[in-house]
């Protein structure tokens, strides 16, 4: 252990920068690609370029209305035979081209065979503990909310719960899933053409909100220790 703390005191300066740089550089490469992802789907659903948004909304609504109407398992399978069926077609037409022209150009899809798709142990832990800290996060919220330990909060739960409860009478876990799908691609363009009215309507509504939400504490009990206890 000491000979090799030696050996890095003994390092060139040069070196030690150009370690430096790049560790620095591998780091600004990770954030720079988080930053490429998030403003990917940014654009998305803002729809900066109407051609990739319109096949993502596409293919996501084509998903969730066959799950509307199949079972998961149905329309995993017809996918799947989808995709099987491409490849196998291409697969027998390249080689009656390639035996016809008599050429050896071999497996139509050796590029992609030899491509490595294996995932990383450093990427998978990084979602995982990434994952991990949110679930942590979402028990915590969610023991401080069921074991009342803000009585407002918890209210503010129970009266969600009751509207959804009218909500699932109505819709379906799809149908939700479809109408937020919708909203997610419509509500964005709307929003950012409107954003001065919309905000003023947002304001309001907050302000209404936390006036009720005051005079509700005010009235309930235990509001009185926990104003004194902030």
């Amino acid at each position: 252990m000491d000979r090799f703390k030696m050996e890095q005191s003994k390092m060139d300066p040069m070196t030690q920068s150009a370690q430096i740089s790049s560790s620095q550089g591998l780091a600004d490469g990770q954030n720079s690609a988080t930053k490429e992802s998030k403003m990917s789907v940014k654009d998305l659903i803002h729809w900066r370029d109407p051609k990739k948004s319109g096949l993502v909304f596409g293919v996501s609504m084509l998903m969730l209305l066959s799950l509307a109407a199949f079972s998961v398992i149905s329309v995993a399978s017809y996918l799947l035979l989808a995709l099987l069926c491409v490849t196998i077609t291409f697969r027998i037409y390249k080689s009656v081209v390639q035996a016809v022209q008599k050429s050896s150009e071999g497996h139509p899809f050796k590029t992609l065979i030899d491509k490595d798709v294996s995932i990383p142990p450093e990427t998978f832990r990084k979602h995982v503990d990434c994952s991990l800290t949110y679930i942590n996060r979402a028990l915590k919220q969610m023991s401080r909310l069921f074991l009342v330990e803000d009585l407002v909060d918890s209210l503010k739960l129970a009266v969600v719960m009751w509207l959804l409860t009218y909500v699932g009478a109505v819709f379906n876990g799809i149908t939700i899933l479809i109408l937020a799908n919708i909203l997610l691609f419509a509500i964005p363009p709307v929003y950012e053409k409107n954003k001065t009215q919309i905000d003023q309507y947002i304001d309001l509504v907050r302000t209404q909100v936390n006036t009720t939400m005051a005079k509700l504490q005010e009235k309930l009990p235990g509001a009185v220790k926990r104003s004194k206890a902030e």
